[in-house]
């Protein structure tokens, strides 16, 4: 019965546990009120004010110009465009499993559901939903053309990497990965034709874009190179001899230092592999019975694009973990996505050899669903509270000091760049504000101390059932 209705399950239910989600939500999170903002300025001021604060724009311009059709609030817009495009990310890649493993369907319906590396986010609104969506639509339009074929498929299958790299520009290593996909397949005669009708769109855009390159006398955007930055193979190989220095320098022996770069690198690769299973959750358990591993055989024939953006996004993945240093989960769950029909496949597998446990990993699974969008912590609403008090008590034109620029979201006064408290309550530096909205407690020493020294007082304070507390400062 699942099999047979799993796309529409993971759809609907999909859309069920974001709104669940949602309404379990005290306060937007720092990205979320990031791009409202730039969307609410965009739609009053035009769309030439969203380049001045942020390099990427384009999903700032898809809600401004949704609340200026529907007139709904620029948050509701944003929530149903997030959840609408998780839906189709989760139907999509249900769908794509039923195609080549039918009986794994459920499974990757499932797995879609309940995997934290996605399903922790539903109460976001990030551009990542649209960069997953239309990731996972290419590769979904990529197992229709390698059936079926036709130039007109694959030009689409360009047009889909092209939208979702509007949301986040490293979308475009699925050109990468399609594309050496298609040559390593190009032994055989029969894919010549395949990889013609690949590279053809392309090849006519990098032509036509290069002469307007030329024509404008190149190509400003500080997004762009960023990314080109990113992938320097000069740029990463300094930040790599730098990073085992940096390790090496902290070693007591010699020959331990000589390995600095080996230890460096395969403990980030671990690193991002250990997150990934973590990120899994329960699913990663089949995978400790041999038998399981099968899948992996399945996954690299039946789903073979899907390994290439596995094994693409991984590399920079990598990149980015060494010129950056940190690494964010959810860039990595990505990379949980690629890996579903494998997951869901090796599921089957499980279950099938150990119906009992099978049935177990169910459970849970659905326990692990239900725990990702039902909040039972404390939430932030004193970020709200304390910035409608400021909205309603404070003079728009006052200087105020935000620890957490969502305060000020709330309070209606944009979203301002903040800079550490420390550095604004030191020296003379405090002087240059009216008012501070701040996360700490009125009776904090150090606060009473900062207080009498600069002749200040708490004018409100607000808190979560947890004691968190926002207080706002002024004379």
């Amino acid at each position: 019965m699942v099999d047979t209705y799993s796309v529409r399950l993971a759809f609907i239910g999909s859309l069920l546990l974001s709104l669940i989600a949602v309404l379990g939500t005290s306060a937007l999170g720092r990205d979320a009120a990031f791009y409202l903002n730039i969307a609410q300025r965009v739609s009053v001021e035009g769309p030439q004010v969203a380049w001045q604060v942020f390099n990427w724009p384009w999903f700032t311009y898809l809600l401004a110009a949704s609340h200026n059709v529907t007139r709904l609030p620029m948050e509701w817009c944003a929530y149903l465009w997030c959840a609408l495009f998780m839906a189709g990310t989760c139907a999509l890649l249900v769908d794509a499993v039923r195609q080549r493993v039918p009986s794994a369907a459920g499974w990757a319906c499932l797995l879609v559901l309940a995997m934290p590396a996605v399903n922790q986010f539903r109460n976001d609104i990030l551009r990542e939903y649209g960069f997953w969506f239309f990731c996972i639509l290419t590769l979904w339009l990529v197992m229709h053309w390698q059936a079926r074929g036709g130039w007109l498929r694959a030009g689409v299958i360009h047009l889909a990497i092209a939208a979702a790299m509007l949301f986040r520009m490293e979308a475009v290593m699925l050109e990468a990965a399609l594309g050496l996909w298609l040559l390593v397949g190009l032994r055989d005669r029969r894919n010549w034709v395949s990889f013609a009708q690949f590279v053809l769109l392309p090849g006519v855009a990098l032509v036509v874009g290069l002469s307007v390159l030329l024509a404008k006398g190149g190509l400003s955007s500080g997004r762009v190179d960023y990314y080109l930055t990113l992938i320097s193979p000069q740029r990463v190989l300094v930040a790599f001899h730098e990073l085992a220095g940096q390790f090496g320098d902290s070693l007591k022996f010699k020959y331990s230092r000589d390995e600095a770069g080996r230890i460096v690198f395969f403990g980030l690769l671990a690193a991002l592999l250990i997150k990934f299973v973590a990120l899994t959750g329960p699913f990663c358990l089949p995978f400790l019975q041999r038998s399981s591993w099968q899948a992996l055989r399945t996954y690299l024939r039946e789903f073979r694009p899907f390994a290439w953006a596995a094994a693409v996004y991984l590399l920079v993945l990598m990149l980015f973990f060494i010129g950056q240093q940190f690494m964010n989960g959810r860039y990595l769950s990505f990379l949980n996505l690629l890996a579903v029909p494998l997951l869901a496949v090796g599921a089957l597998l499980f279950a099938q050899r150990f119906p009992r446990l099978g049935k177990a990993l169910v459970v849970v699974g659905v326990l692990v669903m239900l725990a990702n969008v039902i909040s039972t912590g404390a939430g932030k609403p004193q970020i709200v509270e304390a910035g409608r008090w400021i909205a309603g008590n404070v003079d728009p034109q006052a200087k105020v000091y935000y620890e957490d620029a969502r305060v000020a979201y709330y309070a209606g006064r944009g979203y301002p760049a903040i800079q550490p408290r420390e550095r604004e309550f030191d020296g003379t530096e405090a002087e240059r504000f009216s008012y501070f909205a701040i996360e700490a407690r009125a009776d904090e020493p150090w606060l009473t101390a900062w207080l009498e020294k600069h002749q200040l007082r708490v004018l409100a304070s607000f808190s979560n059932r947890k004691k968190a507390t926002f207080v706002v400062i002024g004379r």
